[in-house]
């Protein structure tokens, strides 16, 4: 599914009657049934995430994750700042501001994309080449920017509906929580406090975007169009690790095959960043 094959908001028709042929809408309770039903199709299936969960994945390629994930960090309050400018709701804006000041920070608390640079740093990354995106990948970034631009276009309801994917990242963080310390040991276990600070922020959230879901998709065609909303913030998920394990499990990062006839070792080590070298060695 691309971004330009979403239903989007829909002018309305002509005044039309009902015919028998118009599909029924869902309860709400069934509604909410097939929602959740799209967890089968949640990144923690995908084969990257599987071998991260196993303890499979080697040093370098969870420092390529850590790495290609902080764009999507970045950019998560950019997307609910668009979902903000699209509402005239006050008191939902009230509500969905959080979202914001829990990446973001505020007042004394660090937020999301603190926690995750320091993440990065028990990794073995520096902040300054995390912050400077110098390892996101082409496909990373193509997915994330279509996620943030279906956001600013769409409307409040349907990007809020685009969040809707938080109804399975409590288990994927609690994974992570439950694993990491032994798969992976070289990681500072204080890097896992964004894991810790996700388990309840994202069930918060969710109650409120599935609330706006269940109440704003009431015909057949507009839950049918929720379901394929949610869908593309899968897609867009799935095909952030399809890209890294393009890159980092199959080892053909974008232009590999030109890489592979450079002479110029400086050239090979600046086209593979995240390779262990003698210091992450040493501290891994």
């Amino acid at each position: 599914m691309t971004l330009n094959s979403l239903p989007l908001s829909k002018p309305q028709s002509g005044a039309h009657s009902e015919t028998a042929e118009t599909p029924q809408p869902w309860s709400r309770v069934e509604f909410e049934r097939r929602l959740r039903a799209k967890g089968d199709y949640y990144h923690i299936h995908h084969p990257y995430h599987l071998a991260m969960h196993e303890g499979r994945c080697t040093p370098a390629q969870i420092r390529g994750w850590v790495a290609n994930r902080y764009y999507y960090q970045v950019n998560i309050p950019v997307k609910d700042a668009n979902v903000l400018a699209n509402c005239k709701d006050r008191e939902v804006r009230r509500l969905w501001v959080q979202r914001i000041l829990d990446h973001d920070g505020y007042g004394g608390a660090e937020g999301g994309i603190e926690a995750w640079l320091r993440l990065a740093e028990a990794c073995g990354l520096s902040r300054e080449e995390v912050q400077s995106q110098q390892h996101v990948l082409p496909g990373v970034r193509f997915a994330v920017d279509a996620y943030v631009n279906f956001a600013r276009h769409a409307s409040w309801q349907e990007a809020a509906c685009s969040s809707l994917t938080e109804l399975f990242a409590p288990t994927i963080h609690q994974s992570r929580l439950d694993t990491w310390p032994s798969n992976y040991p070289w990681i500072d276990l204080e890097g896992h406090q964004y894991f810790r600070n996700r388990l309840s922020e994202a069930r918060r959230d969710v109650q409120h975007g599935l609330q706006v879901t269940l109440d704003h998709f009431v015909t057949r065609e507009q839950q049918e169009q929720a379901l394929d909303i949610l869908q593309f913030k899968l897609d867009v998920l799935w095909s952030m690790l399809d890209a890294m394990s393009m890159a980092y499990e199959l080892n053909r990062v974008p232009y590999h095959n030109i890489i592979a006839r450079a002479e110029d070792s400086s050239l090979q080590q600046s086209l593979h960043p995240l390779e262990i070298d003698p210091e992450r060695q040493e501290a891994s």
